[in-house]
């Protein structure tokens, strides 16, 4: 039935990202505000890589998550934030049905990737806090990298797999996206054919790329929290929680914003603040994560000040 429904309607080719456009007294306005937000993230992201690839009082294991979260920030932006800016400046909203279909691809994988590493780093804090002793031993650069690689891999191929699915769908009729970019549901919603099994691949998928990265996360900050109380000293346990309450913030920001989105029931007042906390996850985590990072880090502030001071120092010998 639902076939010979629309049999006889025109197959679209391009939808309709709706973005801001009932704001529309604030375009101008809100179209500065993301063009300084994408110079200031990628500026943020850009140097702490730089830093941590240049400075080898930043070549571990932290500095090693800590450089591919950025590298990771900086492709989220770079994936929605141009697109955003490029609807606000020339009023083009449309975008063809497999730009949308790539965008949601890549972003999903970041997202996913962004969970695992995430989840890397929370271990990696734990390992440090709760067995300091053995943490060169247990943090090893084999086991890092295949961390790394693993975050970066189960992310897309996960994504992959939605992306084979959305492949196989036709749409008709309606193309008017309410968001401000391609996101996996929101597109598939849209969709004439039965979309079962694409709902039943996100949901799979969604919980085998968050819950078990969600899980170990908490499970480590508890036992980190745990180790930190035990610690007799004052001046101790506020050392001890300075090295991991940056990713503390960090996660805190992400995994908040993502269930406010993606789990928690769609009453009015979430379906109304749903772009709101879209943009937290999407662009404002990139910019604030290097601000995080770089204000409460005692290392990246010092690798800073000897990347500035030996800038000036080539500068006076040229």
């Amino acid at each position: 039935m639902l076939d010979i429904q629309w049999e006889n309607q025109t197959i679209i080719t391009e939808f309709l990202l709706l973005g801001f456009g009932d704001l529309q007294e604030l375009q101008i306005p809100l179209s500065f505000l993301f063009i300084i937000i994408y110079v200031l993230t990628m500026a943020g992201n850009i140097l702490i890589i730089v830093l941590v690839v240049t400075d080898q009082n930043l070549h571990t294991p932290m500095y090693l998550f800590l450089g591919n979260l950025s590298w990771l920030e900086t492709c989220t932006t770079s994936t929605i934030l141009p697109r955003m800016l490029f609807s606000f400046l020339t009023g083009k909203r449309t975008v063809p049905i497999h730009g949308c279909f790539m965008q949601f691809w890549v972003f999903g994988s970041l997202a996913a990737s962004e969970c695992y590493l995430l989840s890397a780093m929370s271990y990696d804090r734990y390992v440090a806090i709760c067995k300091p002793l053995h943490y060169t031993t247990i943090m090893n650069n084999k086991l890092c990298l295949l961390l790394v690689a693993a975050s970066w891999i189960f992310g897309f191929l996960a994504n992959t797999v939605l992306i084979v699915f959305a492949f196989q769908l036709t749409f008709c009729s309606h193309n008017v996206i309410e968001h401000f970019f391609c996101d996996f549901i929101p597109v598939i919603q849209l969709a004439c054919t039965d979309t079962h099994n694409a709902m039943l691949a996100v949901n799979i998928l969604g919980t085998f790329c968050t819950f078990p990265a969600f899980i170990l996360t908490i499970t480590s900050y508890v036992y980190i929290i745990q180790a930190i109380l035990r610690i007799p000293s004052t001046t101790g346990r506020q050392k001890a929680f300075s090295t991991c309450s940056s990713h503390l913030v960090v996660v805190s920001i992400f995994y908040g914003t993502l269930i406010i989105v993606y789990v928690l029931p769609k009453t009015e007042m979430l379906k109304e603040l749903n772009k709101f906390f879209s943009v937290c996850y999407t662009v404002l985590t990139p910019l604030v994560n290097p601000l995080i990072y770089s204000l409460r880090n005692k290392e990246v502030k010092e690798a800073w000040a000897r990347a500035v001071s030996k800038w000036k120092s080539h500068s006076v010998v040229m």
